[in-house]
């Protein structure tokens, strides 16, 4: 899949810079455009959330704060795009361009998964932020909208700096639906990448043979991968495996399917998915 256009979704939230800067800085390494879209929140729909017993005076000051307080996180997302535009030496542009790379800012009011899940479809990748045990329950709406009602690949920020990303690609291969469309999705990427692992868990329900079945695959492509098969060890869960074979291969991108087994079973029970969200601290590129 070839990337053309790039949104980063924001409510102006701490989290906001980081998953701007990799996604300006990600659209510029490619050549490609890079829309930064502020969300704010309609503080009316605050308002069944308030309570009871709230008079119409306390409602009106409650959404007089609430719209206070969007209007200065979209002034404080304005000034990071201006410098980091700056930065990367970016072009503001909101019309394609014949080549390189450019960016714009938009701001739409409303809810935030609803706005990412219909700009998010017309976009060939989603930028948004890992959520984190101090983020708002927004991040994680955001990251569900992007991961399955765009149909698109998602590009999930960790809560760190990245100064590189996809020199070294590691690719999570189960061979199930998911991992495939990663793949593909991720493959103008896996081409340009200098080193590309595959790797593959040993386990129950995953035979150790689907690494080298991709490794033959991605070859057709010009990428003589490394493989890998590893094992999860004692109480170690295979995300926990899987990011610690990420770490020791110097990987600065995970490629991997998202939710193989479903969302709600993985919820209950956990699952790779749940545990790479929660403590991975490189970029993960993933496709439901």
């Amino acid at each position: 899949m070839s990337i053309k256009n790039i949104l980063v979704p924001l409510d102006g939230t701490d989290r906001s810079k980081l998953v701007m800067s990799l996604g300006l800085s990600f659209g510029r390494d490619l050549g490609v455009h890079v829309d930064v879209l502020h969300v704010r929140s309609d503080p009316k729909e605050t308002i069944p959330l308030l309570g009871e017993g709230m008079s119409v005076s306390m409602i009106e000051d409650m959404i007089g704060i609430a719209e206070k307080e969007g209007g200065e996180r979209a002034v404080h997302g304005r000034v990071i795009f201006d410098q980091l535009t700056r930065e990367l030496s970016l072009p503001i542009s909101d019309k394609p361009q014949p080549t390189g790379p450019s960016a714009s800012w938009s701001e739409e009011t409303g809810r935030e998964d609803e706005i990412v899940a219909r700009r998010g479809r017309l976009a060939d990748l989603i930028v948004v932020s890992r959520p984190t045990q101090g983020s708002e329950g927004a991040a994680t709406l955001a990251l569900n909208a992007a991961l399955f009602d765009t149909g698109r690949p998602v590009l999930v920020a960790p809560p760190q700096e990245t100064p590189e990303i996809g020199r070294h690609i590691a690719i999570s291969w189960n061979g199930s639906a998911e991992s495939a469309r990663a793949v593909s999705s991720a493959m103008s990427l896996i081409t340009a990448a200098e080193k590309v692992t595959v790797l593959t868990v040993a386990s129950d329900v995953t035979s150790a043979a689907r690494g080298p079945e991709l490794a033959t695959y991605l070859e057709w492509h010009g990428v003589s991968p490394f493989t890998q098969t590893f094992e999860a060890s004692g109480q170690q869960t295979i995300g926990a495996a899987l990011l610690g074979e990420c770490k020791d291969a110097g990987a600065d991108l995970l490629v991997m399917g998202a939710y193989t087994h479903s969302r709600m079973r993985q919820m209950i029970l956990g699952g790779v998915t749940r545990h790479v969200l929660g403590e991975a601290a490189i970029p993960l590129f993933m496709a439901h």
